[in-house]
């Protein structure tokens, strides 16, 4: 099968290898895909330039958590799913092969059912950034009314987030960093967009917010914004943070935090709880179903030009998911 891997850590240029390595066949539990499509994250390439880890000591990686295709056969002990178009996702976390390649073998509840009405793009677009969103949303209870502040909404997270707050009937502040990005926030759902660049951000989201203030935050710079996230909360107000790259050791402003009585919660998808897992699965496929989502893809690049792609996702230009055509 054609595949992209890599064997040591480095630049995407100097490290990424295309070529053919062998088909996998499936065993116990397992279902074997025929990847159509592959997307790349920022863990992702993170893993291949050496910040993050792999996840095991040495030996090849194909890279890539997430991704869509059909199931081309089953190992035993699995219900006959040949035929089925899924999505795929963490199939890199701890293990040697991604979605980066023609086919892939992955436990069968890693690769759920993609409804009839949803391209296969779309399903490569799931895994990280729609599961993401959904925990930091429903990890905050019942937010009917409440209002929700997504800091980053013209993100791969952050746009499906405003969209899940929306679907809980909150109240949705969102910020962004350019007047093109605040718009895409907008056209998510959110009710007030603000620029996160504004020097006066604090009082206009306090402004936003009015008298029901801010409940709940779903951040993606969570020590770079510690400081106004603990000024707009309300008492007993939450943060659930799945990144903090501009500042990846917070400073937390832990007397304003705690007089306020404030719940803070770290977000990884990889090793969430199963039953949050089986959770997001299930609202997944209902709002899909149901055509609740909208979706932001930025490019499809061919697989032997995969390196353009990790330079795409780092240099930050890209307005959505990228993926790769398998």
């Amino acid at each position: 099968m054609r595949a992209i891997w890599y064997e040591s850590t480095g630049k995407a240029d100097e490290v990424l290898i295309y070529g053919e390595r062998q088909k996998p066949t499936p065993g116990p539990g397992e279902v074997l895909i025929r990847v159509e499509y592959s997307a790349v994250h920022p863990s992702d390439v993170k893993k291949r330039s050496g910040l993050q880890p792999a996840g095991f000591a040495d030996g090849y990686v194909i890279p890539h958590s997430d991704g869509a295709g059909t199931i081309e056969d089953v190992g035993e002990g699995v219900e006959d799913r040949r035929g089925e178009r899924v999505w795929i996702y963490q199939a890199q976390y701890g293990r040697h092969c991604g979605t980066c390649a023609e086919y892939i073998v992955v436990p069968s509840q890693m690769a759920p059912r993609l409804p009839e009405n949803v391209d296969l793009t779309i399903g490569a677009c799931i895994g990280i950034p729609m599961m993401t969103a959904f925990r930091c949303v429903c990890v905050a209870g019942d937010l009917t009314d409440k209002v929700v502040l997504v800091t980053g909404a013209s993100g791969r997270v952050g746009y499906y987030a405003v969209q899940w707050s929306k679907l809980t009937n909150a109240q949705v502040i969102a910020t962004a960093g350019s007047d093109e990005n605040c718009q895409v926030a907008l056209d998510a759902g959110a009710d007030w967009v603000l620029n996160y660049r504004d020097q006066n951000l604090t009082s206009h989201i306090s402004e936003c917010a009015g008298s029901r203030g801010v409940s709940h935050i779903i951040d993606v710079e969570f020590g770079q914004n510690a400081n106004v996230s603990a000024e707009v909360l309300n008492n007993c107000g939450s943060i659930a943070t799945y990144s903090s790259s501009k500042v990846p050791e917070p400073v937390i402003p832990f007397y304003p935090m705690m007089f306020k009585n404030v719940s803070v919660y770290m977000v990884l998808v990889y090793n969430m709880p199963d039953e949050i897992k089986e959770q997001a699965i299930s609202a997944v496929y209902g709002a899909l179903e149901r055509v609740q989502l909208k979706h932001r893809i930025s490019t499809i690049i061919d697989l032997s030009e995969v390196a353009k792609a990790h330079e795409l996702i780092e240099s930050g230009a890209a307005a959505g998911s990228v993926l790769i055509r398998i």
